[in-house]
């Protein structure tokens, strides 16, 4: 049988509720479902309606029930119900619907309960505020039933406030490719084009420094071009007849004549772009602890309810008793309602948002914080290497003069040469000569050759600059008409949080992983250095996505930590996307979790905070059921023989009290993870400077 693929629930195939994506049928469990997956912005705009309304009504109940008694103001339980109208009807109504397939589906599930246990007390509650008389010293229910649903409510929306930041990503790739291509006639004049005109086949011309905007096989023209957005690589790549260039990368200082071969939804970014969201949508389903509680507590605490109702019922109109019927519909009413399921919605929200706080504290950002489930059960650390292992940028790390020259003077005839090209190599040595206060000269004449350097004339002096490469960065060579006069070496320095925080996850247990676009020499050289084992290189976008569900096939749970457009995919595909803040804006709206500070010690950090939020909710959960579970045969009637039949003339103020009970233990529960965490970060702290194994 089918899965629902947002909330996890099976669905028969022949439910008339399904979508056609790329040729693939999703099915889906009510209509709420289908549209948080076809349509979450429009999806999230009713959320935040129905939110907006819960909050505003249920703060309003929530005070009149606890700062007004009926003596007081003899309106009170009509002005409450009026006031939770419009959240039980209009705000949950989602639940409803989730509840209605769930009983067409006969399985139980979060929504079952809430719709259960709402109605129930809303109904109940309605009932005793008309006619007040009928069972004496009941209470009204009002503020219980808005509560849940409004802060159960709050859930969903952040749910799919992140699928909808999921989405935005994606969209903002697409966004990259320039709206104007410059299409080459057969007579050679070049015309401005939309790019959704340009075909195959079709001629066009990339200027220096803009994005190409379909895929091409280069016919005329050489260049470097950087491809960072495909590998991650800061390093440009020289591109001349006969090779090809992919859409998103970007044209740094030749002009190419590209013949099309790809556009539209075969080219390169698109093809990214669909990766993105089939990981978003494919993700694998964490069930939620409430849901699994839910599919076994709902049954037990219907046929509870039922069997407590019908044994009065019917034993005490054996027995002529004159309200039997109203003792039977209290004992139903006083066991849904004392198991009404306020503290385990409490559970979640309330935990995390305290550990979100607390991480926000540390430099970490939770933006969905159902990862921290998934990274409480971590078992793989992946990591890019350019950006996130390494610093994103080339750094110069020695200037070696020559032949009676100082290392300043070299340093600045390179800047002067270098300071109109868009190279990285170009830009690290002009930024380290700002370091410095040296002045730039200035430049004629100046000719950048495509893969090999730059020329020009400073001073009436023939400046030659040529770039190369070599394992663990780069080394450029200085020439003053003719003579070489000394060279300026540069690598991509690795973090120096990158050594501490792999010692760290590998104390806990987690193997480390690299995967880059980067040559396999570099990759060993930088895996050498950090003692990773598992290397992979000259990986692409979809390839990476493709290594990590490897791994979950093979029983890991993984975390990815990447900066770049092309780690979007795999920040997606991963259990858990973490992103470095000074990465691309697609890698940190793609990722779960952003590290401000760019310290990879935060990884092991996230994982703590998994971890420990994760058993805080289970701990609450189990408060929760505890209280509720142990109260349900007292509603039912367990103490009757005792107290006789009056002691459900007081059985709605000890349902009131459980639930008051149950939900003040999790919150106190609660705020006693904040303590914890930070007695659990204490150990890491300043491990910059030294190893985490020591």
């Amino acid at each position: 049988m089918p899965t629902d693929p947002v909330c996890g629930m099976f669905v028969p195939d022949t439910s008339d509720l399904h979508l056609d994506v790329d040729g693939q049928r999703f099915y889906f469990c009510s209509k709420s479902c289908m549209q948080k997956y076809g349509s979450p912005k429009e999806e999230l705009k009713i959320l935040r309606r129905r939110l907006t309304v819960g909050w505003s009504l249920s703060i309003p109940v929530i005070l009149i029930t606890y700062l007004l008694s009926p003596s007081v103001f003899p309106y009170r339980d009509y002005l409450l119900l009026v006031l939770t109208l419009p959240i039980q009807f209009y705000s949950g109504f989602g639940f409803y619907e989730g509840a209605y397939h769930a009983i067409r589906s006969r399985s139980a599930n979060m929504d079952l309960l809430v719709s259960m246990g709402t109605l129930t007390a809303f109904v109940f509650s309605t009932f005793i505020t008309f006619f007040p008389s009928t069972i004496p010293g009941s209470e009204v229910f009002f503020d219980a039933s808005a509560f849940i649903i409004t802060l159960i409510l709050t859930g969903s929306f952040i749910e799919s406030l992140t699928k909808a930041r999921a989405n935005s990503a994606a969209s903002k790739l697409i966004g990259m490719i320039p709206n104007i291509t410059h299409f080459q006639s057969q007579d050679g004049e070049v015309i401005d084009r939309k790019t959704d005109e340009i075909r195959q086949g079709d001629k066009i011309l990339i200027k220096p420094g803009e994005i190409a905007s379909v895929d091409g096989t280069i016919f005329d023209g050489r260049s470097e071009v950087d491809e960072s957005m495909l590998t991650g690589e800061q390093e440009p790549v020289l591109k001349f007849a006969g090779q090809e260039i992919s859409s998103g990368t970007r044209n740094l200082n030749g002009i190419l004549r590209v013949t099309v071969t790809r556009t539209g939804k075969d080219s390169t970014v698109n093809q990214i772009y669909e990766l993105i969201q089939k990981a978003i949508s494919g993700r694998a389903k964490v069930q939620r602890i409430a849901d699994v509680f839910s599919s076994i507590f709902v049954p037990l605490v219907i046929a509870a309810a039922l069997a407590a109702s019908l044994f009065w019922g019917f034993y005490l109109n054996s027995t002529g008793y004159g309200l039997s019927l109203e003792i039977a519909v209290l004992a139903f009413v006083s066991v849904v309602v004392i198991a009404c399921p306020c503290a385990i919605g409490l559970a979640g929200p309330i935990t995390l948002l305290i550990s979100s706080n607390v991480a926000s504290e540390n430099g970490i950002i939770i933006k969905n914080t159902s990862a921290l489930d998934r990274l409480s059960k971590v078992t793989r650390a992946v990591f890019d290497k350019t950006g996130t292992l390494t610093e994103s940028d080339p750094e110069v790390v020695e200037v070696s003069p020559i032949s009676g020259i100082t290392s300043g003077e070299v340093l600045q005839l390179a800047a002067s040469v270098e300071a109109s090209s868009n190279h990285p190599i170009a830009k690290a040595i002009v930024h380290r000569a700002k370091e410095q206060d040296i002045s730039l000269l200035a430049t004629l004449e100046l000719a950048e050759i495509p893969g090999i350097g730059i020329t020009g004339k400073v001073n009436n002096r023939e400046i030659k600059i040529s770039r190369a490469k070599r394992e663990g960065g780069s080394i450029v060579a200085v020439t003053v008409d003719g003579k070489e006069a000394g060279t300026i070496s540069l690598s991509y320095k690795i973090r120096d949080s990158s050594l501490t925080a792999i010692t760290g996850l590998r104390s806990m247990g987690i193997k480390s992983t690299m995967i880059t676009g980067d040559s396999l020499e570099e990759a060993k050289r930088v895996a050498r250095e950090l003692g990773i084992d598992d290397v992979h290189a000259e990986v692409l976008p979809g390839d990476k996505a493709n290594i990590i569900k490897k791994y979950q096939e093979a029983g890991d749970y993984v975390i990815f930590t990447g900066d770049g457009i092309n780690d979007s995919v795999a920040l997606e595909t991963a259990d858990v996307g973490i992103a470095m803040a000074s990465g691309t804006d697609i890698a940190r709206d793609s990722g779960d979790i952003i590290l401000l500070k760019n310290d990879l010690n935060h990884v092991v950090y996230a994982k703590i905070i998994g971890e420990k939020t994760i058993g805080k909710i289970k701990q609450n959960i189990g408060w929760a059921i505890g209280y509720n579970v142990a109260l349900i045969p007292v509603a039912g009637g367990a103490l009757v023989p005792l107290f006789g039949l009056s002691i459900y003339s007081f059985l709605p103020i000890l349902a009131a009290f459980a639930m008051g009970m149950s939900s003040s233990s999790v919150v106190l529960n609660s705020l006693m993870l904040r303590r914890k965490i930070h007695m659990l970060l204490k150990p890491f702290a300043g491990t910059e400077k030294r190893s985490l194994a020591s």
